[in-house]
């Protein structure tokens, strides 16, 4: 089989060429791949992985082979994944990471969905959200755009921070109630922050956090470090905090309950750039250079049966 392989010498750090076939484990199914997505994070550290790895961890496609132990998915169930070696004609993935793709939702809208759509998710659950304000910084990413939607269904008041004007687009329509560039205008505290940025703004939003609020961590697209002044982590009142996110386990059901909002218009899956995993160099540089709004998702060749 084909797959997306790490290749230091190559752009990007990834390439398209041969890889051996997976060897599920009995708890493991095996998915013929139809589509994939990718992620800024893996995308920008690709490079760091031992050359020849299989890359990547968001797929959807159909059930080639259900798992021994009888667990999960029937042969030929359409299913959403997440798992490592994700990028590739088939692999091998935990039952409790796939869910069933409802009909009526296109595959490569749910191939957008495990990692940014599970993070929003769980990051938001965090918090009791109804009737609080929530700040999301990065929105315009994948991660972004899916917490500004779910943060409105769950009732939040929600504030949508972007880098420039040309990234708030659709933002409103999505459910913010409020689109910032960086962190001008916000004049009230808030009760929780997702922040995808991290570095000066990261220490300048800790700064808007109300008593009581905590800072969820979930990515560094800055690069740059977060210097906090002497006492500035002192707060009376309730405890403010600030949390590491990477629960990705067991993601199954919280996947279900993702494709269900996308099956019932609730949650539009973003995609911004779609093409032939052959693609792979230009939609990883469109990702590193923020020109996508949303997901990058790329369609994969099935790989033929034996």
């Amino acid at each position: 089989m084909h797959a997306l392989v790490v290749a230091p010498d190559a752009p990007g750090s990834l390439r398209l060429g041969p890889a051996p076939e997976p060897r599920p484990a009995p708890h493991q199914l095996v998915l013929g791949v139809r589509h994939i997505s990718l992620n800024r994070g893996e995308v920008a550290f690709a490079g760091r992985r031992p050359a020849g790895t299989v890359h990547g961890y968001d797929a959807a496609g159909v059930v080639e082979r259900a798992a021994a132990d009888g667990t999960g998915p029937a042969v030929g169930t359409r299913v959403a994944a997440f798992g490592a070696g994700a990028w590739a004609q088939r692999m091998a993935v935990d039952t409790t990471a796939v869910a069933e793709v409802p009909a009526g939702v296109d595959l490569a809208d749910a191939a957008a969905l495990p990692m940014a759509g599970v993070t929003a998710l769980r990051t938001l659950r965090s918090r009791a959200i109804l009737g609080r304000r929530v700040l999301i910084t990065g929105a315009a990413g994948g991660v972004g755009r899916y917490a500004v939607q779910l943060a409105a269904l769950g009732g939040a008041h929600v504030i949508a921070s972007v880098g420039s004007a040309a990234r708030a687009e659709g933002l409103a329509a999505l459910g913010a109630h409020e689109v910032v560039i960086g962190l001008e205008g916000i004049d009230r505290p808030v009760d929780l922050i997702l922040d995808n940025v991290g570095g000066p703004q990261l220490a300048a939003a800790w700064e808007l956090l109300a008593p009581g609020g905590n800072v969820q961590n979930i990515g560094w697209a800055s690069d740059e470090p977060a210097v906090f002044a002497p006492y500035s982590l002192f707060s009376v009142g309730p405890a403010k905090t600030m949390s590491t996110f990477g629960d990705v386990h067991e993601v199954g059901p919280d996947l279900a309950t993702l494709l269900g909002f996308v099956a019932a218009g609730r949650l539009s899956p973003e995609v911004g750039w779609r093409g032939s995993w052959e693609q792979v160099t230009d939609a990883a540089r469109a990702l590193l250079d923020r020109r996508v709004a949303g997901k990058a998702v790329l369609d994969v060749e099935p790989a033929p049966t034996s």
